[in-house]
């Protein structure tokens, strides 16, 4: 690629960045804080009608107030100039008080009226509520200790009652199959946040000991893959369910696994990570609509064709972690795939109220109904925040 073509390229990310950015401002968080939460309470909302542009009355998933922390703080990062900080932090306070249950973990969900409707554990929302109090402990001093003293207990409480005796963490006390990689992946993503906050090495220590569970159980030795679901011994689960392979997880590992490696100067990591990508890009982009399919097989067969938002915000994380740990021809291979990924990403932006989101594109070309959930809101804040430093550091 010749000099020109890279400057003309780098211009494009940079149009590409400003756009989303704007739209992320100056569209999409404030309909986010005036009908996806309440600034009074703290609360937030599953999802925002298309047509009414309101709250629905679905019960609230603990693991969207979280994920809502990080974007409203992350928005404010970009240049939002709405109520960030206090949004946050009575979000936060409302979080605690409503989804902690008495054993020590956070429950599932909770109705409109603020009372626990499912009780049960699950690691993916104990995943984010780790990832949340780092967002807080490092852009809210007042709640900092607050926010690494609730961490610390819950960590805690993970390592005494889920810790499994090999690596990672279970799914249920007692056992109970399948494992699963996705919480780890968040819990991956929490630890490398609490590393930029926090000197207690148990952030690192559980970063890196996820990061060698993925690289020697969660990635099929042979064709690179990753899988979704394990026996309790870390081997894939018997049966069909164990050859579960989603190119948006590929992409998501990849870019975490990247991050790692680089921190660690872990070479295996990126060669890992390079490997996910290539699997995400060459199987899991359907050619017809441009959109990373939902799942594969483990031959890399399409599994499920159905393509949700999420996937394509991963899409582009990854291209650009990985085009930054690269150089020369490879990286521009990289950057050159972030257009394709945006495109994709704005396809769901079409047609909707602006600031909002369809949700899932159907094999046919056409979207299914429904609301725009807010749990997508982290993965879209996070590609355009990714894509930002990006573009800045030139």
């Amino acid at each position: 690629m010749r000099a020109s073509d890279k400057v003309t390229g780098t211009q494009g990310l940079q149009s590409l960045s400003s756009d989303l950015t704007d739209w992320l401002t100056n569209r999409a968080l404030p309909i986010w804080q005036s009908a996806g939460a309440d600034l009074e309470t703290g609360e937030c909302f599953e999802a925002i009608d298309l047509t009414t542009c309101e709250p629905v009355a679905d019960d609230r998933r603990s693991r969207v107030a979280p994920r809502q922390i990080y974007s409203f703080l992350a928005g404010a990062r970009l240049g939002w100039d709405g109520p960030a900080t206090e949004l946050a932090s009575r979000m936060y306070d409302w979080y605690w008080r409503t989804y902690l249950s008495n054993a020590g973990y956070i429950a599932s969900s909770a109705d409109r009226s603020n009372r626990v409707t499912d009780n049960t554990f699950d690691l993916y929302n104990q995943a984010f509520a780790l990832f949340g109090c780092s967002q807080i402990a490092a852009h809210v001093p007042d709640l900092r200790p607050d926010a690494t003293e609730r961490a610390t207990n819950l960590l805690n409480y993970l390592i005494d009652h889920y810790k499994h005796p090999e690596a990672g963490f279970r799914e249920a006390n007692p056992d109970k199959a399948p494992l699963c990689s996705n919480p780890h992946m968040h819990l991956f993503e929490a630890c490398l946040a609490w590393e930029t906050v926090c000197e207690d090495p148990v952030w690192s220590e559980l970063a890196d000991e996820i990061a060698e569970l993925a690289l020697t159980r969660f990635i099929d030795p042979v064709n690179g893959g990753l899988r979704e679901f394990f026996d309790l011994d870390w081997s894939p689960m018997p049966g069909d369910r164990g050859r579960v392979v989603e190119p948006g997880h590929q992409f998501e590992w990849a870019w975490l696994l990247c991050r790692w490696g680089r921190l660690r100067n872990d070479a295996g990591a990126l060669v890992a990570a390079r490997r996910l990508y290539d699997i995400g890009w060459t199987y899991g982009i359907d050619e017809t609509r441009g959109v990373a399919f939902m799942a594969l097989n483990d031959d890399f067969t399409v599994r499920d064709p159905l393509a949700r938002l999420w996937g394509q915000t991963e899409w582009i994380k990854a291209a650009l972690a990985l085009a930054e740990a690269s150089t020369e021809v490879e990286k521009s291979a990289y950057l050159s795939d972030v257009p394709d990924a945006v495109r994709a990403l704005r396809l769901y932006f079409e047609d909707v109220p602006e600031g909002l989101w369809k949700d899932k594109l159907q094999p046919d070309g056409t979207f299914a109904t429904g609301p725009a959930p807010a749990s997508s809101f982290y993965h879209i804040v996070c590609a355009i925040e990714e894509l930002h430093t990006f573009t800045a550091a030139g």
